[in-house]
């Protein structure tokens, strides 16, 4: 089932950037098994996400992984944690299998998406 159409201008409101994954932890508190990302935007800055893709992917291989992410959401307190950014992925048929989206070639931090 697809959502709702948006228009251009929905679209364009929504910040997508590409940014690197510089430290990865558990996230213990989390309801549903989860990683605390620091992610390096470039000028935007380093952001705190939380991310549930602990199923595809191990800490290890996280470090210096470029990634796509919304920017511009408000914070969200999950636990005790704020979650400074909402990193992208494609849900498999299990919604704990998720794979993240990334550039296929490496680019600057805090490039926009469009």
């Amino acid at each position: 089932m697809t959502k709702p159409e948006i228009s251009w201008n929905d679209f364009e409101k929504i910040d997508i950037r590409v940014g690197t994954i510089i430290s990865v932890n558990d996230f213990e508190k989390a309801r549903n098994p989860s990683y605390q990302l620091e992610i390096d935007f470039g000028d935007l800055g380093i952001k705190k996400s939380s991310a549930q893709i602990t199923a595809l992917y191990q800490k290890e291989e996280l470090i210096g992984k470029q990634i796509l992410a919304v920017v511009n959401f408000p914070k969200k307190q999950i636990a005790n944690f704020f979650s400074e950014c909402l990193v992208l992925g494609v849900y498999g048929e299990n919604k704990s299998d998720v794979t993240l989206l990334s550039p296929s070639l490496p680019v600057k931090n805090g490039l926009e998406v469009g």
